[in-house]
């Protein structure tokens, strides 16, 4: 743990955090920074057999409502209540409007746009009960920049940004604050596989980082920062809002050399 972490140690003593997709990646940054700065963490995940403690593994399958509703009442009776829940699991997908068939579609938009429906309704009653929330959806730039061959990722992301703003006003009179954050290509297991499939990784590579105006990959640390930045007690006039972690993509226009 460095410095920075160590000044704000045990500013989310006391509150509970639900972290979907917490097994790995950003879902798992997430959750341990969250732990690390005193907060009680369960982590929903489709295998949470490698998460150990502090944190709680629980399964959780976000295209089941059974499954979430089952998994949130394990995290209430287990922790008392929850106070933050980070809506983070999600899949990506590649290719133009007509690359992947209905199927896939169907698929992709269940887990990253109805898969937070269903976790979030389900954790509600609860994050209603703690009196002050935050609800912190994963988003990404592809829902406010286009970018070539994701159209069935950007849609599912768009509506990601666009419901976050919703649940935003239709929450704040409860107490909930709502907001999202929203990463350019982050240096996680998902680019790796893409990399792997690519033709020529190296070229790939040099692409994905050029894009970037810093000319690097967003760290997965990076956006749980973020994404806790957003969830933090004390921030209590931040909804509404969805925070650019996309080294620079969404603001900079910085010719080429």
């Amino acid at each position: 743990m460095n410095d920075a972490t160590n000044s704000f140690a045990n500013d989310f003593a006391g509150l509970t955090a639900v972290v979907t997709g917490g097994a790995s990646g950003i879902g798992a940054a997430t959750a341990a920074l969250f732990a690390a700065r005193g907060a009680r963490v369960a982590v929903l995940d489709l295998d949470p057999g490698g998460v150990s403690g502090p944190l709680l593994g629980v399964r959780a399958d976000v295209t089941d409502d059974d499954s979430v509703t089952a998994a949130v009442d394990e995290v209430v009776a287990a922790f008392g209540g929850i106070d933050i829940l980070v809506n983070n699991a999600g899949v990506g997908a590649a290719g133009t409007v007509e690359a992947n068939d209905l199927d896939e579609w169907r698929r992709v938009l269940d887990v990253n746009l109805l898969g937070l429906v269903r976790t979030t309704r389900a954790a509600l009653p609860a994050l209603r009960r703690a009196g002050s929330a935050a609800v912190v959806n994963v988003c990404s730039i592809v829902a406010t920049a286009g970018l070539p061959d994701r159209a069935l990722y950007s849609a599912s992301k768009g509506a990601v940004l666009s419901l976050t703003r919703a649940m935003a006003a239709d929450h704040v009179g409860e107490g909930i604050r709502v907001n999202c954050v929203c990463p350019g290509t982050v240096d996680t297991p998902w680019i790796g596989r893409l990399l792997d499939a690519a033709d020529d990784p190296d070229a790939e590579y040099a692409s994905l980082r050029g894009r970037q105006p810093t000319g690097g990959l967003v760290g997965m640390d990076e956006v749980a920062r973020s994404i806790v930045h957003l969830a933090d007690p004390q921030m209590c006039s931040l909804t509404g809002t969805d925070l650019a972690v996309d080294g620079g993509m969404s603001g900079l226009r910085v010719p080429r050399r």
